[in-house]
Formats: C-alpha cells, sequence, structure tokens
C-alpha cells in the first residue's frame, strides 16, 4: 500500500523546467513520456534517477566599461571585530567627537607632588593625532570625529 501511495505522489507533482529558448514554462518531453508507463517500470528503472533537467538561471551581464572601484573593506559580513578592552578602560571620546586620556604621573609617589602639580595631572587631555590610527584600532566601534582638531 505504501508503494501505491508513493507513486500516487509522484504523478500528481507537476514538474516544471525553465528553458532558455522560450519565455513561458514547460514541463520537460521526458515527463511526458513517462505518463505513458506503468508505476512499476518507474520506481525500478535506473533512468528514473536523471529525469529531471536541470535548473538553467539567466546569466548576469556585466559592462566591460565599468572599472571595479577600489575600496577597502574593514570587516566581512558576518565577523565582529573585537573592542580591546584595556584600551576601552582608558579612552573616553568628547561630545565634539575628541579622543581624551587621562593624564600620567598621578597614581604613586604623590607626598613629593604640590598640589598644583597634583590638580594639573588630575586632568583630561586629548589624544595626540598621530596616535589616532593606534587607538581606533584598538576601538573600532568607537564615535570618533576624525576631522576634530
Amino acid at each position: 500500500m505504501a508503494s501505491s501511495l508513493l507513486t500516487s505522489c509522484c504523478f500528481s507533482l507537476p514538474v516544471l523546467s525553465f528553458s532558455s529558448s522560450s519565455s513561458r514554462l514547460s514541463p520537460p518531453k521526458s515527463l511526458l513520456s513517462l505518463r505513458t508507463r506503468s508505476p512499476n517500470t518507474l520506481l525500478s528503472s535506473s533512468k528514473s534517477l536523471s529525469l529531471l533537467e536541470p535548473l538553467t538561471l539567466p546569466k548576469t551581464i556585466t559592462s566591460p566599461s565599468h572599472s571595479p572601484s577600489r575600496f577597502s573593506v574593514f570587516a566581512a559580513k558576518g565577523y565582529k571585530m573585537k573592542t580591546h578592552k584595556a584600551s576601552a578602560k582608558r579612552f573616553r571620546v568628547t561630545g565634539k567627537g575628541k579622543i581624551v586620556r587621562r593624564r600620567a604621573g598621578k597614581q604613586h609617589l604623590l607626598a613629593k607632588k604640590n598640589t598644583k602639580r597634583k590638580l594639573r595631572l588630575s586632568k583630561m587631555i586629548g589624544v595626540d593625532r598621530s596616535d589616532y590610527d593606534n587607538v581606533i584600532g584598538a576601538l573600532p566601534y568607537l564615535k570618533v570625529n576624525r576631522k576634530a582638531t
């Protein structure tokens, strides 16, 4: 009984193929000749596997006048660039898009430094323009205004 259900399913599904010569869809000629055969010869035949014609898709036409444009790809699709977490703790971005950092020298040995010097070391300072590429490379998702001076 299962084989009769299988053969009835095979004959009830229409199979269509694309032909490059005509724009409308039509069943392949080999399928038309199968309808006259018995279901047992269809399933036992080794030719039944190669009856379906391959689907041919229209080729895309590229014009030779367009030369490939040069552009740089920073990350491929689906790949997330990783943030350097130590750099993320050391650098911030101001409202205007400048990168700022802390000054060095205010971690230890503060007893011998006068108050004026310690106040000056407490303030944030902008990162030098020559170091911007290094900071942006470590922090790829940082919202930086490169034109800010």
